[in-house]
């Protein structure tokens, strides 16, 4: 566990240095919950930061530009989108919030010029975009926490370690339809919060072709996992309600008095009067309560990095895409983090985000 961890804090410093080649998926199925941004035409829910917009080019740019990939990271790339579209009324942009594997496919298949992603992109992934000739750039834009839920009427749980999450969501606990059905797992495990209430246990959470998925079996369970049951074994249960639209997890959590799942630490906040995050144990850290605060200093254990993976193939002709992205990474486009409710990044991070893109641009 803790290996992985200092593995992923060990990357943030080089994330945004990165050049390679690559690329992204897209069908959502958005409900209303919490803001997705499908497009920025105008018709997404979204609120501009109280800052001037300037669109990065001066109203001059035109052209269409795709983004497809995390629901996570969706958000904050619609209002971008909106923001940067409205004062270049010759460019359209289009967001969707497939998943990261998703965007990832269709980045790779040259179908996106910009990829949102929730995770770093795979070495199969890299290899597919390798093959199709995309060459792109990482640039990291925020920070976000895993936030693990439950209804508010579930009183009986304030908090769970890793191995009770193991437990309750990891492959050895398929089958378990209630949590009190995780007790004798979880005794082997040393876990400190069984025994569990004898009441059905609901899971709504990231499907694997999500990036929230990925990070979430990366932190939590592989190391586990892997010392229980050898190696290619890092995957949760399968049979609970998957899927990669984070506002359906907020939905099918709200619904069920019992309940468990992950989202990203926004969609928690959109709708934390209706959701109840509970806080989590690495077996180092302590119970931690997701914030602001214990995601930007990685105090909180299921902090993550947020990407957006930009194809550098045709820079040169795109100006509408090298606008855009300017646009993005300035303190007006940087602005919308936080009002789509992730946590900035610390200044030198930001920095060494803009000189990865200024290395991309030449």
């Amino acid at each position: 566990m803790k290996s992985r961890t200092i593995r992923l804090l060990a990357l943030l410093g080089a994330l945004s240095l990165v050049l390679a080649a690559c690329g992204g998926d897209g069908s959502s199925d958005a409900t209303t919950t919490a803001p997705t941004g499908e497009t920025t035409d105008g018709g997404s829910d979204t609120t501009e930061p109280a800052t001037e917009t300037t669109g990065g080019s001066g109203g001059e740019a035109s052209g269409s530009i795709v983004v497809s990939g995390s629901s996570t990271v969706e958000p904050i790339t619609a209002r971008v989108g909106e923001a940067f579209d409205g004062a270049n009324p010759g460019v359209a942009t289009s967001v969707e919030g497939p998943g990261t594997g998703d965007g990832f496919a269709r980045f790779c298949a040259g179908e996106t010029d910009i990829s949102d992603a929730s995770r770093p992109i795979s070495e199969e992934e890299i290899a597919a975009c390798e093959a199709s000739g995309i060459e792109y750039v990482e640039l990291h834009i925020a920070t976000d926490g895993l936030t693990v839920l439950t209804s508010p009427d579930n009183e009986a749980v304030t908090c769970l370690a890793f191995t009770d999450l193991y437990a309750l969501l990891g492959p050895e606990s398929e089958g378990f339809a209630n949590w009190s059905d995780a007790n004798e797992l979880a005794a082997e495990l040393g876990a400190p919060n069984a025994p569990y209430v004898e009441e059905p246990l609901v899971i709504t959470a990231p499907g694997e072709e999500s990036g929230t998925y990925d990070t979430f079996v990366e932190l939590v369970i592989a190391d586990i996992s892997e010392e229980r049951l050898g190696e290619d074994n890092d995957f949760t249960r399968a049979d609970y309600n998957a899927s990669a639209n984070d506002n359906v997890i907020v939905q099918g959590v709200t619904e069920n008095p019992t309940s468990l799942g992950w989202v990203g630490f926004a969609f928690f906040e959109e709708n934390q009067d209706v959701l109840k995050a509970i806080e989590v144990d690495s077996g180092e850290s302590g119970c931690v309560a997701p914030s602001a605060d214990t995601i930007a200093s990685f105090e909180y254990p299921l902090s993550r990095p947020l990407f957006i993976y930009v194809k550098t193939n045709d820079l040169g002709s795109r100006a509408d895409l090298t606008a855009f992205v300017d646009f993005y990474l300035s303190d007006e486009g940087l602005a919308f983090v936080s009002d789509a409710g992730y946590v900035q990044l610390p200044a030198e991070d930001i920095e060494a985000t803009r000189a990865a893109w200024d290395g991309a641009k030449g």
